[in-house]
């Protein structure tokens, strides 16, 4: 069974950045990662995906402030936040497709890492 370790939560000041990581366990091949947030009482939302060839999926309201990056050696996907605002404040939960013989990619989900923004 795969499962998605992440790290790089925390509290941060606002204006600040954090490193968000999510690896495979055991490490394995995915077509796509990302990162999704969700706050209390709302559905849980795209903030930001990769796939294997390095296409980027943004959320409007993080474009230009974060940045995804995909290390395929590791399997690991990366979120950079800079310029963090109290509106981030979020769980935020790494997904993982990973291709299977059956032709629709199993979803993986992660744990969720907490990311509180003081002001």
């Amino acid at each position: 069974q795969v499962h998605l370790v992440e790290s790089g939560g925390g509290l941060v000041q606002a204006g600040g950045s954090l490193r968000l990581s999510c690896a495979t366990s055991p490490s394995t091949f995915t077509n796509a990662m990302g990162w999704y947030q969700q706050v209390p009482g709302k559905q849980r939302e795209l903030v930001a995906s990769i796939t294997r060839d390095r296409s980027t999926r943004y959320a409007d309201s993080v474009k230009g402030r974060f940045t995804i990056s995909l290390d395929n050696a590791k399997d690991t996907v990366y979120l950079q936040m800079n310029s963090l605002t109290p509106e981030d404040t979020a769980v935020y939960y790494c997904n993982a497709l990973i291709p299977t013989t059956m032709g629709r990619p199993l979803e993986v989900w992660g744990q969720g890492t907490l990311v509180t923004v003081s002001s």
